[in-house]
């Protein structure tokens, strides 16, 4: 029985209005990122979805138009000399949160795709490299739903509770803004901890923050050809995933050409400047659109269990940055 059917009969037939005004609103300067994915996730537990197939479509169509967009906000060059200064603890923590992440979705019996995203989102940027990889491991709507709430909730958590901590800890402006950077999720929120903190500490915070993101692009290519790989043992088995076509990352090349157009191309950077605006508004539609997709049963296949690994992986994460960051064994 669908959500729709299954809600009481005055509800239903004022589900698409209410998801129509919903999705007009995700669009407004107004609407943040948490609010979309949350207020979609309402709707559609309230009121039902009467176009679930629509809003299914449109969130894979423009899940990577949105990633494409957000490639206007990077200097590769700034953030090329960073990236290549920290390449190799970058590299090493990125392999190592990536192992924690699986092994604890393994030990906790997380559905594997979902514990995947969340230990991409920790490991690299949020929602961003969540935003990136859905399309290319063809994840289910709540799926990504359920990563994107833990990576938000914990963003919020750190928002508030990273500056605080920094004091405490007698951190340097440098050394807060490296920490940032490493153990907190989203740009959005490294930015947010980052004025909070300084205008030295916003500036490493940023650039660093920004070189991490760039490992989007070898993450993608790489889940592209383990999600092949995947796909052709399961043919290999008979089982019937073997139909399902590899989906291509081909908006991680308009990724970079658009960012290598505004950073050699200084005449196009304020155009940038609106073509990344728009894409966080895109971006910020979609994520209504995939809570839209929620329903109480994929709720319950998917569980809690996905809200504590990320929280345990993000609690290491933010405890051995900071202890690293600290004691000197990391700078910029």
């Amino acid at each position: 029985m669908s959500q729709v059917n299954a809600s009481p009969a005055p509800l239903a037939r004022i589900a698409l209005p209410v998801m129509v005004l919903g999705a007009l609103l995700a669009l407004t300067p107004l609407a943040s990122a948490a609010a979309a994915l949350v207020g979609g996730a309402v709707i559609a537990l309230t009121f039902g979805n009467p176009v679930q197939a629509m809003t299914h479509r449109w969130t894979h169509r423009l899940l990577p138009l949105a990633v494409v967009g957000l490639g206007a906000e990077m200097n590769l060059g700034t953030v090329a000399r960073v990236g290549l200064h920290g390449i190799g603890y970058t590299a090493i923590s990125l392999a190592f949160v990536m192992a924690t992440g699986l092994l604890l979705g393994r030990f906790l019996k997380v559905d594997r795709d979902a514990g995947l995203l969340i230990s991409i989102g920790t490991a690299i940027c949020g929602g961003s490299a969540i935003a990136a990889a859905a399309p290319v491991l063809r994840a289910r709507p709540h799926q990504v739903s359920v990563a994107l709430a833990t990576v938000f909730l914990l963003n919020g958590v750190a928002l508030v509770l990273f500056p605080p901590m920094g004091h405490l800890a007698g951190l340097s402006q440098n050394a807060f803004g490296l920490w940032a950077a490493l153990a907190i999720h989203d740009t959005s929120s490294v930015v947010g901890a980052g004025l909070a903190y300084g205008p030295r500490a916003l500036a490493v915070a940023t650039t660093v923050k920004l070189a991490r993101a760039l490992w989007i692009v070898p993450m993608t290519l790489g889940l592209g050809f383990w999600v092949a790989r995947r796909q052709r043992r399961a043919g290999a088995a008979g089982t019937e995933a073997d139909s399902v076509p590899v989906k291509k990352p081909w908006f991680i090349g308009g990724f970079l050409l658009v960012a290598a157009l505004v950073t050699w191309i200084p005449g196009l950077q304020p155009a940038g400047h609106f073509v990344a605006m728009g894409a966080h508004h895109v971006l910020v539609l979609t994520l209504f659109l995939i809570g839209a997709g929620l329903s109480r049963e994929a709720l319950r296949s998917v569980g809690f269990r996905p809200f504590i690994q990320g929280l345990v992986l993000w609690l290491i994460v933010a405890s051995l940055g900071l202890g690293a960051v600290w004691a000197g064994l990391l700078s910029v």
